[in-house]
């Protein structure tokens, strides 16, 4: 029991870099309500109500968790996302939302991997992008830029 804490130290420091995080860095309790923007690196879970966006860094392992009881008015862009709460605005998972089942979202979701159990409900679109998509944007603009540089 006692022994075994570095081995299992090693492999939780593997899993982690592969994966999204199983650490809750952030808590907004239940009788909590935010009001404003949040941005947050690593795990964030939400019990409470929060008015505004919630951004988190984009890197891979950044997860946000939304209770049953949690509540989200504003837009969600965080690369993974697991929802059993409501969000009443757009969700961006540049990886993976879970929708469990008594997830509400009014608004649109946009995702590269999508799982959702059966009675969660979407008011919105779902729109699957390419992971990372963000990338072949900026290439875009620059062609564009360059082809009017080629007309001038």
């Amino acid at each position: 029991m006692f022994g075994s804490k570095s081995s299992s130290t090693t492999t939780q420091k593997t899993k982690q870099t592969n994966s999204p995080t199983r650490n809750i860095d952030t808590l907004i309790g239940q009788n909590t309500r935010m009001t404003g923007d949040v941005e947050f690196a690593g795990g964030l879970h939400v019990d409470g109500i929060v008015n505004g966006n919630i951004v988190a860094n984009q890197s891979t392992q950044c997860v946000l968790r939304i209770s049953d009881k949690g509540l989200v008015e504003g837009n969600v862009n965080v690369p993974h996302v697991v929802l059993n709460g409501t969000v009443k605005g757009d969700v961006i998972a540049n990886e993976k939302v879970e929708l469990g089942s008594s997830a509400r979202v009014i608004g649109n979701v946009y995702y590269a991997l999508i799982e959702m159990a059966m009675g969660a409900e979407i008011n919105g679109q779902l729109i699957h992008q390419q992971p990372k998509q963000a990338k072949p944007k900026a290439v875009a603009k620059s062609e564009a830029d360059s082809k009017l540089s080629a007309v001038k």
